[in-house]
């Protein structure tokens, strides 16, 4: 069985690691001289499906995963089955199902779902919205993260914190900053392209010595960021949302604080620390995971062989959903 995922976007360790999974290839396709305005995005969208197009004819895989949003993304993809016996799965990320943009057109979806193999989902909310289509649906919260090269940085003495950020509007940055002001003994790292930050006019110049925006970090470079903390936040206002960053930093043995949302207590269960996403309760937590941090750490590797686990049998699950299709497939 040959697979290929295909992800419309710069970068996605969620897709690398679900192609990895499956033995198979993950392909980035993007085109950022575009840009990403009204006036650009059909020429944008054009370019992404002829080489969407392109790669498939080339590789001819037997599965292909697409990751949505876009959910326009499934267009050439699904193009691609109806000329050859194959299926697709759609890993349909929190944004492809609740964000204002993609609701709009939902209707989209909607179709390439319903002729998906299946549409893969974090939670049961959103599980429940693809359910309502009458489309074939599959949870997966996490998937088992690999980083093939990891570049250790120079790590500072002490007690040391990173934050995994974006500079997206639901990411509570101003509210970490004024708990981190109040914590100079604890040396804070901050991801996230800088570029973006000015682009979506987010606060950058605090000045606090033990605060260091990081810019954009290559894969090795953020692995290895990780690998030397001591704990990874990841914080957001959105509820039903997952923090891809929070099982990177499961996966890495390194204890979690997340905020307080239904979805994100049920999947990190353990050596986990939850906040309502304020400066106190966000000053508080990181107060408490340094006092416990050895224990915190012990259960963050606790969870991580569960995980292992249930990845196991989801990945069967996939795997016999995919063997059907194709039989299926290969006989009509």
């Amino acid at each position: 069985m040959k697979v290929v995922f295909v992800s419309w976007a710069p970068y996605c360790s969620r897709s690398d690691n679900i192609a990895r999974e499956f033995c198979g290839k993950s392909y980035m396709v993007y085109a950022p001289f575009f840009g990403s305005n009204y006036f650009t995005i059909l020429f944008k969208y054009l370019f992404q499906t002829v080489k969407t197009l392109t790669i498939l004819l080339r590789e001819r895989p037997d599965v292909v995963f697409i990751m949505a949003p876009p959910t326009t993304a499934c267009f050439p993809v699904y193009v691609y089955t109806c000329l050859f016996p194959a299926g697709y799965i759609i890993d349909s990320h929190t944004m492809a199902l609740l964000g204002e943009r993609w609701k709009r057109v939902s209707f989209i979806h909607r179709f390439f779902s319903r002729r998906a193999i299946t549409t893969i989902v974090t939670n049961d909310f959103l599980k429940a919205i693809i359910d309502s289509w009458g489309a074939p649906v599959t949870i997966v919260t996490d998937v088992p993260v690999e980083f093939p090269h990891v570049r250790l940085p120079h790590k500072k003495s002490g007690f040391t914190i990173t934050l995994i950020n974006t500079f997206s509007d639901d990411e509570p940055l101003e509210n970490f900053m004024m708990a981190a002001k109040k914590l100079s003994d604890i040396q804070f790292y901050i991801t996230g392209s800088l570029k973006q930050a000015k682009k979506r006019r987010r606060r950058t110049n605090y000045n606090l010595p033990h605060v260091q925006f990081t810019d954009f970090l290559s894969t090795d470079a953020y692995a290895g960021l990780l690998v030397a903390s001591d704990c990874i936040v990841v914080l957001t206002t959105r509820d039903n949302t997952m923090q891809r960053g929070a099982y990177e930093a499961a996966y890495l043995g390194k204890p979690v604080i997340t905020s307080d949302w239904g979805i994100l207590k049920k999947t990190f269960y353990k050596g986990t620390l939850f906040v309502d996403n304020t400066p106190d309760g966000i000053l508080a937590a990181i107060l408490e995971m340094r006092k416990n941090h050895a224990t915190y750490k012990e259960e963050i590797v606790s969870l991580l062989n569960e995980k292992k686990k249930t990845w196991i049998a989801i990945k069967e699950k996939l795997s016999d959903q995919i063997e059907k299709h194709l039989i299926t497939r290969k006989t009509t």
